[in-house]
């Protein structure tokens, strides 16, 4: 196999949320484009990262220029598909948002502002600052070896509220310490 394939073989281990770009094209009207490379950067200010292929209609478009962060919904195979160039029956359902068109149905919606723009190799890294952020009562969509999964029941025990590190209390700082828990061995 080739290094490239190995490396999005790689790449493939890592599950993620599935997004819709979206924004306006040179004529003003509506455009999307499916992306799982898509991060939180920071909560102040409100930064999130969408990184884009060069190759990608999508990527001219959204230099510079407002858009949107579609989570889709775990129903939401077909309109992943339609946005990744493969049009499903049916349109999906657009929506005017604060910055850029949006989805309707999805799991949440980021209305963002160009903030900054990077070079990403073969793709470009944009920076937006969200300005609206909208969370609905739906499971997202996943995307882990080339294949969508629906999120499923939760695999730990445990929740994260009440943790040291939950983000609710405040993540760890550089004079935090820790004592060891020491678990008794079992044969």
């Amino acid at each position: 196999m080739g290094e490239q394939h190995d490396l999005r073989r790689i790449f493939g281990q890592f599950a993620s949320g599935v997004t819709v770009i979206t924004c306006r094209n040179g004529d003003g009207a509506p455009h999307g484009a499916t992306v799982n490379a898509f991060t939180a950067v920071s909560l102040e200010p409100r930064l999130c990262q969408v990184t884009m292929t060069r190759r990608s209609k999508a990527c001219t478009y959204l230099s510079g220029a407002p858009f949107a962060v579609n989570v889709l919904a775990g129903d939401q195979v077909d309109t992943a598909m339609h946005f990744a160039g493969r049009p499903c029956v049916r349109d999906p359902a657009w929506a005017e948002g604060p910055t850029a068109p949006i989805l309707t149905g999805t799991s949440a919606t980021l209305s963002c502002r160009p903030w900054a723009e990077y070079d990403g190799g073969d793709h470009i890294i944009f920076i937006g600052e969200i300005v609206d952020a909208v969370v609905h009562d739906k499971p997202p969509l996943i995307f882990y070896r080339s294949t969508f999964h629906s999120l499923g029941p939760p695999s730990a025990h445990m929740t994260w509220a009440g943790s040291a590190d939950d983000p609710e209390i405040g993540w760890f700082d550089a004079a935090t310490s820790f004592t060891p828990i020491h678990l008794p061995h079992t044969v």
